[in-house]
Formats: structure tokens, C-alpha cells, sequence
């Protein structure tokens, strides 16, 4: 099966791997390194947790047993979240269990100084959904998401911030969107101010509303929110746009929307419930000076042609043994 996907970007079409009837043997599986220099080490790489559907087979280096892929990968960036990270996981893993979701949930520690990478860890002794990813060192949030994302198994992947501004239940409005056929769905805080249960202070609105201005009136995106740090998107969606995103730290959001709408991707915004969490690390002032020089990179970029270049797809994994 082959799914068209537009040439603007300059994608060539991606396979989806056929899988074994459910219930029969598990087939050995091996990862392919063959995918786009710079993220050779994404399908090759995978720290997975023990008990986890995936694990190395015994006498056979480089060799995975699988049943299945999850439907869904959650992707959790953490960057010195040692303290409230085991909230964040329990809460995260219960959702998952209580709404029946077949998923695996991804933190991927960016260069964290504290125990954050320890405590996932051990979380994931008890939690076969769970494994961790480890960045080369404080890269930032956009560099963690897409690194998380373009590692995931599933077939609808999406990211969350780690204080759970937006609750976990809220993903169900996200994957409904994409069932009714968006290739990427983002949460949105503003298309009905009602759900929001515990508001920014007026200053971080003031700045945040600003900056979505410009963002809009510069890059021609046309949603209402474009930060809010709870967006999913069909694995196709992922792999193109996400291979394609050269901003690495706050400023990535409006990128991966500019990319996405540049190669015609359906882009659905989602009201969602969202409680401001007053420990956001985020400087209006540093911060936002910063994504404004990102939003010019972002144009500069698109007028030299720096996404139409080609990628390929990252495989999960090839169905015959080598």
C-alpha cells in the first residue's frame, strides 16, 4: 500500500509494512539503517524499556522480537523533570491503560543534570510502556520532539509537555480528529477560552498572543494557537515534516505548521481543556526574542528551498530477516 505524498516537500511515497495476522508466530524483525544522514542512529537506536513489546533476541545480535507496533507513541520531552516526571508517568501510563489505548509512551531526556533519566528508568521496570530516549547533551525542546517522534513505532504519534497542561484524556479529541481524516490535529487553548481551567498570567497572554500575531501575519499560518505543546499526526505526517525541521529549541511549533501546511498536509486545530502550570521554564522576554529571529530563519529558509529537499522514510523495521 502506497500513500501519495505531495512532491512539494520533495517526498517520494512511503511503504507501509504489511504485518502478520494477529495471533500467529512472532516474526524476527531487524531495524534498517538506511535513512537520512544525520538520523542513521534513529531506527537502529531504541533504549527499550525491559518487559516493553520489544526486545532483543536471545542469539540473535541486532535482532528484535515483535508482535506488534502500537497504534500510538506519546512523546514526552523532559529536560530536569526528576520531580515531577513519576506524576507525569503514572498519570500518562494510567490513561493509557484505562482508555485501552495500544501505545508505548517515549521520554526522551535532554541532557537533564539531575536524576530525571534514573527516574524513568526505574518507572520503567513496572511499566512495559515505557522506555527512554537519550539526547547528545541539552539540545532543546524542538530537537527532543522531533528526536522522540521520528524514533516512535506507532502509527499516530504525538507529543506532550511534561506538566500535563493539557490531561492525557484530552488525546482521544486529537486522534478523533485525525480519524475523521486531518494528517496532524494541534491542541488549542484559545478556540474556546472556556476549557481552560487555570489561566496564564495576563502578561504571558499579552506576550503569547503577540507572538501568535506575528507568527500568523509573517508565516501565514492561520491558526489560533500554534505553541500550546499537544499536537498529533499521522506517522506519514511525522516523518516528513519532522525530517525537514531545522529549529531546534521553543521556536519549532510554527515550523513544523509552516512545513505542514507547505506540503499539504490537512492540519486540524482542536479546542482543549489546558491549566496554566506556574513552573514553566519558559522566558517571555528571552525566549521570545529568540522565536522571533527562529520565525525569519523559518522564512529564509523556505525562500531557499531548504524544505523541498528529499527525504526518505524512516523504517521501523523490515519484515524478512538479512
Amino acid at each position: 500500500m502506497r500513500q501519495k505524498i505531495s512532491t512539494r516537500c520533495g517526498i517520494e511515497p512511503l511503504q507501509v509494512n504489511k504485518m502478520g495476522q494477529p495471533g500467529g508466530k512472532p516474526r524476527r524483525r531487524h531495524f534498517d539503517s538506511a535513512v537520512k544522514p544525520g538520523w542513521d542512529i534513529m531506527a537502529a537506536v531504541l533504549s527499550l524499556a525491559p518487559g516493553s513489546r520489544l526486545n532483543q533476541a536471545p542469539g540473535n545480535s541486532g535482532f528484535v522480537a515483535v508482535t506488534h507496533f502500537p497504534h500510538y507513541s506519546i512523546v514526552i520531552p523532559a529536560f530536569n523533570e526528576s520531580a515531577r516526571i513519576p506524576a507525569t508517568l503514572e498519570e500518562v501510563v494510567a490513561c493509557v491503560r484505562r482508555q485501552g489505548w495500544d501505545a508505548e509512551v517515549i521520554v526522551v531526556n535532554d541532557g537533564s543534570t539531575d536524576r530525571t533519566a534514573d527516574v524513568v528508568r526505574e518507572f520503567a521496570r513496572t511499566a512495559p510502556e515505557v522506555r527512554l530516549l537519550e539526547n547528545p547533551g541539552n539540545r532543546g525542546k524542538g530537537y527532543s520532539v522531533r528526536s522522540g517522534l521520528l524514533q516512535a513505532l506507532g502509527e499516530i504519534v504525538m507529543f506532550t509537555d511534561a506538566d500535563l497542561s493539557a490531561p492525557m484524556e484530552e488525546a482521544e479529541r486529537l486522534f478523533a480528529a485525525i480519524a475523521a481524516g486531518a494528517d496532524i490535529a494541534i491542541g488549542s487553548r484559545w478556540l474556546e477560552k472556556g476549557r481552560q481551567t487555570h489561566r496564564q498570567p495576563l502578561y504571558r497572554q499579552f506576550f503569547g498572543r503577540c507572538f501568535n500575531a506575528v507568527t500568523r501575519a509573517v508565516m501565514g499560518l492561520p491558526f489560533a494557537d500554534t505553541q500550546c505543546g499537544f499536537k498529533a499526526f499521522t506517522r506519514a505526517a511525522a516523518q516528513t515534516v519532522f525530517q525537514l525541521q531545522t529549529i531546534e529549541r521553543w521556536g519549532f511549533d510554527p515550523e513544523i505548521l509552516f512545513i505542514a501546511i507547505k506540503c499539504g498536509y490537512r492540519v486540524d486545530e482542536v479546542p482543549v481543556s489546558w491549566a496554566h502550570d506556574e513552573r514553566s521554564r519558559m522566558s517571555y522576554l528571552k525566549d521570545g526574542m529568540k522565536m522571533l529571529e527562529e520565525i525569519a530563519t523559518i522564512r529564509w529558509n523556505a525562500l531557499t528551498g531548504r524544505y523541498n529537499k528529499h527525504t526518505e522514510p524512516i523504517r521501523r523495521a523490515s519484515l524478512e530477516k538479512r
